[in-house]
Protein backbone atom coordinates (compact mmCIF):
# COMPACT_ATOMS: atom_id res chain seq x y z
CA UNK A 1 0.00 0.00 0.00
CA UNK A 2 1.43 3.39 -1.04
CA UNK A 3 1.96 6.28 1.30
CA UNK A 4 -0.65 8.32 -0.49
CA UNK A 5 -3.40 5.76 -0.65
CA UNK A 6 -6.92 7.07 0.11
CA UNK A 7 -7.33 5.13 3.38
CA UNK A 8 -4.21 6.67 4.84
CA UNK A 9 -5.23 10.17 3.78
CA UNK A 10 -8.64 9.58 5.31
CA UNK A 11 -7.15 8.49 8.60
CA UNK A 12 -4.83 11.51 8.72
CA UNK A 13 -7.70 13.85 7.92
CA UNK A 14 -9.85 12.32 10.64
CA UNK A 15 -7.09 12.69 13.22
CA UNK A 16 -6.52 16.33 12.28
CA UNK A 17 -10.22 17.03 12.47
CA UNK A 18 -10.40 15.33 15.87
CA UNK A 19 -7.53 17.46 17.15
CA UNK A 20 -9.25 20.61 15.88
CA UNK A 21 -12.50 19.65 17.59
CA UNK A 22 -10.67 18.96 20.86
CA UNK A 23 -8.84 22.27 20.59
CA UNK A 24 -12.09 24.12 19.94
CA UNK A 25 -13.76 22.39 22.88
CA UNK A 26 -10.86 23.31 25.18
CA UNK A 27 -10.89 26.90 23.95
CA UNK A 28 -14.68 27.11 24.31
CA UNK A 29 -14.52 25.71 27.82
CA UNK A 30 -11.79 28.21 28.73
CA UNK A 31 -13.81 31.12 27.30
CA UNK A 32 -16.98 30.04 29.06
CA UNK A 33 -15.09 29.53 32.32
CA UNK A 34 -13.49 32.95 32.01
CA UNK A 35 -16.86 34.54 31.30
CA UNK A 36 -18.47 32.88 34.30
CA UNK A 37 -15.51 33.81 36.48
CA UNK A 38 -15.71 37.43 35.38
CA UNK A 39 -19.45 37.56 35.99
CA UNK A 40 -19.00 36.00 39.41
CA UNK A 41 -16.34 38.57 40.30
CA UNK A 42 -18.53 41.43 39.14
CA UNK A 43 -21.51 40.10 41.06
CA UNK A 44 -19.35 39.66 44.15
CA UNK A 45 -17.97 43.20 43.85
CA UNK A 46 -21.45 44.59 43.31
CA UNK A 47 -22.74 42.71 46.34
CA UNK A 48 -19.93 44.07 48.48
CA UNK A 49 -20.56 47.61 47.22
CA UNK A 50 -24.26 47.29 47.93
CA UNK A 51 -23.63 45.85 51.40
CA UNK A 52 -21.31 48.73 52.38
CA UNK A 53 -23.32 50.81 54.87
CA UNK A 54 -24.12 54.32 53.66
CA UNK A 55 -22.87 57.06 56.00
CA UNK A 56 -23.76 60.74 55.76
CA UNK A 57 -20.60 62.84 55.70
CA UNK A 58 -22.74 65.96 56.07
CA UNK A 59 -24.09 64.71 59.40
CA UNK A 60 -20.60 63.67 60.45
CA UNK A 61 -19.28 67.18 59.89
CA UNK A 62 -22.32 68.81 61.50
CA UNK A 63 -22.16 66.67 64.63
CA UNK A 64 -18.42 67.29 64.99
CA UNK A 65 -19.00 71.03 64.82
CA UNK A 66 -21.94 70.96 67.25
CA UNK A 67 -20.10 68.81 69.79
CA UNK A 68 -17.14 71.18 69.78
CA UNK A 69 -19.52 74.15 69.93
CA UNK A 70 -21.07 72.76 73.09
CA UNK A 71 -17.69 72.89 74.79
CA UNK A 72 -17.05 76.32 73.29
CA UNK A 73 -20.24 77.66 74.87
CA UNK A 74 -18.96 76.68 78.31
CA UNK A 75 -15.71 78.54 77.65
CA UNK A 76 -17.20 81.71 76.14
CA UNK A 77 -20.24 82.50 78.26
CA UNK A 78 -19.81 83.82 81.82
CA UNK A 79 -21.21 82.55 85.06
CA UNK A 80 -24.15 84.69 86.15
CA UNK A 81 -25.05 85.02 89.82
CA UNK A 82 -26.98 87.24 92.20
CA UNK A 83 -24.47 89.17 94.28
CA UNK A 84 -24.60 88.98 98.05
CA UNK A 85 -26.59 92.00 99.32
CA UNK A 86 -23.84 92.62 101.88
CA UNK A 87 -21.46 93.37 98.99
CA UNK A 88 -23.30 94.75 95.97
CA UNK A 89 -26.93 93.94 95.28
CA UNK A 90 -27.88 92.70 91.80
CA UNK A 91 -26.97 90.25 89.06
CA UNK A 92 -23.32 89.95 88.12
CA UNK A 93 -21.41 88.04 85.43
CA UNK A 94 -17.85 86.77 85.67
CA UNK A 95 -15.60 84.96 83.21
CA UNK A 96 -13.52 82.24 84.85
CA UNK A 97 -10.30 80.93 83.30
CA UNK A 98 -10.59 77.98 85.69
CA UNK A 99 -13.53 76.68 83.63
CA UNK A 100 -10.83 75.14 81.44
CA UNK A 101 -10.51 72.41 84.10
CA UNK A 102 -13.88 70.66 83.55
CA UNK A 103 -14.02 71.54 79.86
CA UNK A 104 -10.59 70.14 79.06
CA UNK A 105 -11.37 67.08 81.17
CA UNK A 106 -14.38 66.39 78.96
CA UNK A 107 -12.29 66.91 75.83
CA UNK A 108 -9.65 64.52 77.17
CA UNK A 109 -12.24 61.87 77.99
CA UNK A 110 -13.71 62.22 74.50
CA UNK A 111 -10.28 61.80 72.92
CA UNK A 112 -9.56 58.78 75.14
CA UNK A 113 -12.84 57.24 74.05
CA UNK A 114 -12.14 57.85 70.37
CA UNK A 115 -8.62 56.40 70.49
CA UNK A 116 -8.89 53.66 73.12
CA UNK A 117 -12.20 53.01 74.83
CA UNK A 118 -14.49 52.40 71.87
CA UNK A 119 -12.02 49.87 70.45
CA UNK A 120 -12.14 47.99 73.76
CA UNK A 121 -15.93 48.05 73.88
CA UNK A 122 -16.17 47.03 70.23
CA UNK A 123 -19.74 48.12 69.55
CA UNK A 124 -20.29 47.69 65.81
CA UNK A 125 -21.75 50.52 63.75
CA UNK A 126 -25.10 49.91 62.00
CA UNK A 127 -24.66 47.44 59.15
CA UNK A 128 -21.33 46.14 60.45
CA UNK A 129 -20.38 42.83 62.06
CA UNK A 130 -17.28 40.76 62.75
CA UNK A 131 -16.93 39.84 59.07
CA UNK A 132 -17.10 43.42 57.75
CA UNK A 133 -15.36 45.24 60.62
CA UNK A 134 -12.40 47.21 59.30
CA UNK A 135 -13.83 47.45 55.79
CA UNK A 136 -15.53 50.35 54.01
CA UNK A 137 -18.07 52.01 56.27
CA UNK A 138 -16.93 49.89 59.22
CA UNK A 139 -13.44 51.22 59.83
CA UNK A 140 -14.19 52.13 63.47
CA UNK A 141 -16.67 51.26 66.20
CA UNK A 142 -19.77 53.16 67.26
CA UNK A 143 -19.90 52.77 71.04
CA UNK A 144 -19.25 55.03 72.82
CA UNK A 145 -20.27 57.74 70.36
CA UNK A 146 -17.61 60.40 70.89
CA UNK A 147 -19.75 63.23 69.50
CA UNK A 148 -22.85 62.31 71.51
CA UNK A 149 -20.78 61.88 74.66
CA UNK A 150 -18.93 65.19 74.26
CA UNK A 151 -21.97 67.30 73.36
CA UNK A 152 -24.04 65.88 76.23
CA UNK A 153 -21.15 66.19 78.69
CA UNK A 154 -20.87 69.87 77.78
CA UNK A 155 -24.60 70.23 78.43
CA UNK A 156 -24.20 68.39 81.73
CA UNK A 157 -21.36 70.67 82.77
CA UNK A 158 -23.47 73.75 82.08
CA UNK A 159 -26.46 72.26 83.88
CA UNK A 160 -24.41 71.40 86.96
CA UNK A 161 -22.87 74.86 87.03
CA UNK A 162 -26.25 76.55 86.59
CA UNK A 163 -27.89 74.55 89.38
CA UNK A 164 -25.12 75.26 91.87
CA UNK A 165 -24.91 78.94 90.93
CA UNK A 166 -28.68 79.29 91.24
CA UNK A 167 -29.30 77.28 94.39
CA UNK A 168 -26.09 77.94 96.30
CA UNK A 169 -24.62 81.24 95.17
CA UNK A 170 -27.76 83.12 94.08
CA UNK A 171 -30.02 82.03 96.90
CA UNK A 172 -32.45 80.26 94.56
CA UNK A 173 -33.06 83.27 92.31
CA UNK A 174 -33.53 82.34 88.68
CA UNK A 175 -31.75 84.19 85.87
CA UNK A 176 -32.88 83.56 82.30
CA UNK A 177 -29.53 84.61 80.83
CA UNK A 178 -27.67 82.07 82.91
CA UNK A 179 -30.22 79.40 82.02
CA UNK A 180 -29.97 80.15 78.29
CA UNK A 181 -26.18 80.17 78.09
CA UNK A 182 -25.42 77.37 80.54
CA UNK A 183 -28.20 74.93 79.67
CA UNK A 184 -30.54 75.87 76.82
CA UNK A 185 -27.96 76.44 74.07
CA UNK A 186 -25.72 73.44 74.89
CA UNK A 187 -28.84 71.34 75.50
CA UNK A 188 -30.16 72.00 72.00
CA UNK A 189 -26.70 71.28 70.54
CA UNK A 190 -26.55 67.99 72.46
CA UNK A 191 -29.98 66.85 71.25
CA UNK A 192 -29.28 67.70 67.61
CA UNK A 193 -25.85 66.09 67.81
CA UNK A 194 -27.19 62.83 69.23
CA UNK A 195 -30.13 62.70 66.80
CA UNK A 196 -27.78 63.55 63.92
CA UNK A 197 -25.51 60.60 64.69
CA UNK A 198 -28.49 58.32 64.15
CA UNK A 199 -29.79 60.23 61.14
CA UNK A 200 -26.38 59.96 59.48
CA UNK A 201 -26.29 56.19 60.20
CA UNK A 202 -23.08 56.55 62.21
CA UNK A 203 -24.54 54.92 65.32
CA UNK A 204 -27.80 53.22 66.12
CA UNK A 205 -30.25 54.79 68.57
CA UNK A 206 -29.04 52.76 71.53
CA UNK A 207 -25.40 53.66 70.93
CA UNK A 208 -26.04 57.37 70.35
CA UNK A 209 -28.49 57.99 73.21
CA UNK A 210 -26.66 55.65 75.58
CA UNK A 211 -23.44 57.57 74.98
CA UNK A 212 -25.35 60.83 75.48
CA UNK A 213 -26.66 59.62 78.84
CA UNK A 214 -23.17 58.69 80.04
CA UNK A 215 -21.87 62.05 78.86
CA UNK A 216 -24.69 63.93 80.61
CA UNK A 217 -24.01 62.28 83.96
CA UNK A 218 -20.25 62.77 83.59
CA UNK A 219 -20.58 66.46 82.72
CA UNK A 220 -23.21 67.07 85.40
CA UNK A 221 -20.91 65.75 88.09
CA UNK A 222 -17.90 67.73 86.89
CA UNK A 223 -19.89 70.94 86.45
CA UNK A 224 -21.41 70.73 89.91
CA UNK A 225 -18.09 69.97 91.60
CA UNK A 226 -16.41 72.81 89.75
CA UNK A 227 -19.14 75.34 90.64
CA UNK A 228 -19.05 74.33 94.31
CA UNK A 229 -15.27 74.64 94.49
CA UNK A 230 -15.03 77.87 92.49
CA UNK A 231 -17.14 80.81 93.68
CA UNK A 232 -18.69 82.83 90.82
CA UNK A 233 -17.35 86.09 92.24
CA UNK A 234 -13.71 87.08 91.71
CA UNK A 235 -12.81 87.20 95.36
CA UNK A 236 -12.57 90.77 96.67
CA UNK A 237 -11.34 92.27 93.40
CA UNK A 238 -14.67 92.38 91.58
CA UNK A 239 -12.89 91.93 88.22
CA UNK A 240 -14.81 90.61 85.23
CA UNK A 241 -12.19 87.91 84.61
CA UNK A 242 -11.30 85.48 87.37
CA UNK A 243 -8.12 83.42 87.34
Amino acid sequence: MGACEPSVLHDNGTAAFTRKVALMRWFGTWVVGLAFGTCAALVSTSARAQSTPARSEAWSTATNVMALSGLGVQLIFPRVFYSDPEVVVGWKARWHVSVLAPTMTIATLALFNERVLKNEIGGHRPGCDEATQGGPGCASYGMLSTQSFMASAAFGQGLGTFLVDTLKWSGGQFNFGAFATNTAVPGVLAIITTAGRGAGNWENAGQAWGSAGIGLLTGLGMGALYAIAQRPECGYSGNLICW
